[in-house]
């Protein structure tokens, strides 16, 4: 069973939406074993739309049309499929009534061109689940002898969701018999350039490629890091799990435990929090380049009080000197890193500290270049690691570099000094 996905909307095309609505679509067809080769996403033009829908069923065996089914003008969905189908739009009183009804739940009037929504292409039907006022729709069409079917549902996430989940997906399951199971797991990494991580993993990809049992993809995704994806198809879902456990081992095998922080929905955020948790440590941050970023991030965590007790955003020099107990100086080096981590365990009372110093541009600071970072960890007794280096990007990369950096220093730390 293939599928493809047509977004509508010119607002989609100028960036003034994002696109959600396809990417989540997108995941529950693998979920559902559906194989989405294409998605498009077309303005609100009659000429277009008809095209890029004509295009999708000629390609694939189902297609889903999202967006375009409101009752103003620029919502022409309803008329692109009825020219796709080469059919009329006709009314469909009982549909009427429902919206009707729907209007006057809310204690309001319902204009005339909400009327608009109760027309279907001749041969379509509505879907059943409709919660709000646009319905859906089922569009049964035959391209060159072969039997497929286009759906049209809402922009709008919630109206779309319910309605692909009570009928779209079940139905796609049915269309295709029996179906496959596709099942994803992402690999997070820090430590190694996405060029550098596919030529460790080059000759597995081409293994891969041969035999059809997986595929590995990279993602480049800032502050969450690099992600390694590994997708498996199967009959079921125990073979599946099966194949993506066999294949994590040897990913992990290739690149080496120490790059692999996390695992699907881990951040390095939630991974240190957790670390510190098992060995009843707090933390606490210095943060002068990245302005409480860091802090930001831990806190987003939840559970994140157990562990974390505050931070102190040490922009000013002077407040580094005054507040950490920095030594006068220069304030972009591993000195002064070092100095700000074990500054900020003693003001807040942590038992950990993380310091982030540097350059995060547009301009050059003591002489040292933009993307200069300097950062720094204190545990326990030890003495305060650091390090420094150079990141790219522009000053918003910069910052979020520098909190995955520190934060993946930390977590290095807490691993080995565990382990001593």
């Amino acid at each position: 069973m293939r599928c493809e996905v047509v977004a509508i909307g010119t607002e989609l095309l100028l960036g003034q939406i994002v696109d959600t609505n396809s990417s989540w679509i997108g995941e529950q067809l693998a979920l559902s074993g559906i194989d989405s080769m294409l998605q498009t996403k077309v303005g609100d033009n009659i000429d277009r739309m008809v095209a890029a829908i004509s295009a999708a069923i000629s390609r694939a065996d189902a297609v889903i049309c999202c967006g375009g089914l409101g009752p103003t003008q620029d919502d022409m969905t309803r008329t692109a499929l009825a020219q796709v189908m080469g059919v009329e739009l006709l009314m469909d009183d009982d549909r009427a009534d429902i919206i009707r009804w729907m209007f006057r739940g809310r204690d309001r009037s319902m204009p005339d061109s909400n009327l608009l929504q109760a027309m279907a292409p001749q041969g379509a039907s509505f879907l059943d689940t409709q919660p709000g006022t646009a319905p859906g729709l089922r569009c049964p069409i035959t391209v060159d002898g072969v039997e497929k079917v286009i759906y049209a549902v809402p922009g709008v996430p919630w109206e779309m969701q319910e309605m692909m989940t009570a009928e779209i997906l079940p139905e796609l399951r049915e269309r295709g018999g029996k179906a496959s199971v596709i099942r994803s797991r992402t690999l997070r990494t820090w430590g190694e350039s996405e060029s550098r991580l596919g030529e460790m993993l080059a000759e597995r990809i081409v293994e891969l490629d041969e035999s059809g049992t997986s595929t590995l993809a990279f993602l480049a995704s800032g502050i969450e890091g690099l992600k390694v994806r590994i997708t498996a198809k199967a009959d079921s879902d125990v073979e599946a799990d099966q194949i993506l456990a066999q294949e994590e081992r040897l990913v992990r095998s290739i690149i080496g435990e120490h790059l692999i922080f996390g695992v699907d929905e881990d951040t390095m955020e939630s991974v240190v929090l957790d670390l510190c948790r098992r060995r009843g440590l707090t933390l606490a941050v210095a943060e002068s380049l990245t302005g409480g970023l860091m802090a930001s991030r831990l806190c987003d965590v939840p559970g994140a009080s157990s562990v974390f007790r505050g931070g102190v955003v040490s922009y000013a020099s002077s407040v580094k000197f005054d507040v950490l107990g920095v030594d006068e100086g220069p304030v972009v080096s591993e000195e002064a890193a070092r100095q700000m981590a074990v500054g900020v365990r003693a003001a807040i009372g942590a038992d950990v500290g993380v310091a982030t110093t540097g350059v995060a541009g547009p301009d050059e600071q003591e002489g040292r270049p933009v993307g200069t970072v300097c950062v720094a960890v204190s545990v326990g007794d030890a003495a305060p690691v650091s390090m420094e280096l150079r990141l790219p990007g522009r000053r918003r990369q910069v910052r979020e570099f520098a909190c995955i950096t520190a934060l993946s220093l930390l977590r290095q730390e807490l691993i080995s000094s565990a382990a001593e």
